[in-house]
């Protein structure tokens, strides 16, 4: 898939006012667990030109990035998806990876581009475009907002990680919408 063109991105100071507003509406206040990602699907719509996002935070950063999936669309549903880490899990995988280690006197570090300091570069996916690579932002302080003109026909990711986060979960105020 070719490069898209970068999104139209602002802030805005109002973070009390966008707080009031999105808590009378349903899902648009959620909490996003320490070590978790929760991605946004939102598939293009015949009737609109662009999507459109805001969002603010509880008392800390979170990272965000954005992502475009060309494969046609299935569903008009904008659908949220939470990609969980499990502590029980990572023990295990740990204490494997010991076990690897003494039986082969051989580790394998694991790489990945994946780093929310640093943004995302890596793609696996041939069908996905990066629009805005996963990056901290500082919407504890101000809104975050933007808009992406449609490419086509898919379906937008937009990713809100704080898989940094060893300790905070973070309290995500958000709504998408579309223009045209």
């Amino acid at each position: 898939m070719p490069p898209l063109p970068p999104p139209t991105t602002w802030t805005s100071a109002a973070v009390k006012e966008l707080k009031a507003k999105l808590r009378n509406e349903k899902d648009s206040v959620v909490t996003v667990y320490r070590g978790d990602i929760m991605t946004v699907h939102v598939p293009t719509v015949p009737e609109a030109k662009r999507v459109c996002w805001e969002f603010a935070t509880d008392g800390y950063d979170i990272g965000f990035g954005i992502y475009f999936d060309c494969t046609p669309v299935t569903s008009r549903s904008i659908t949220v998806h939470i990609s969980e880490s499990s502590d029980d899990e990572d023990e295990e995988e740990e204490l494997e990876g010991r076990l690897a280690f003494k039986k082969l006197d051989l580790f394998v570090w694991p790489l990945s581009n994946e780093d929310v300091e640093k943004g995302s570069k890596s793609n696996t996916n041939s069908n996905l475009a990066e629009i805005l690579p996963v990056y901290r932002q500082d919407s504890h302080l101000s809104v975050q907002g933007g808009s992406h003109d449609f490419p086509g026909e898919g379906t937008y990711l937009l990713k809100f990680d704080n898989s940094y986060s060893l300790w905070r979960n973070k309290t995500l105020y958000y709504r998408v919408y579309y223009s045209a």
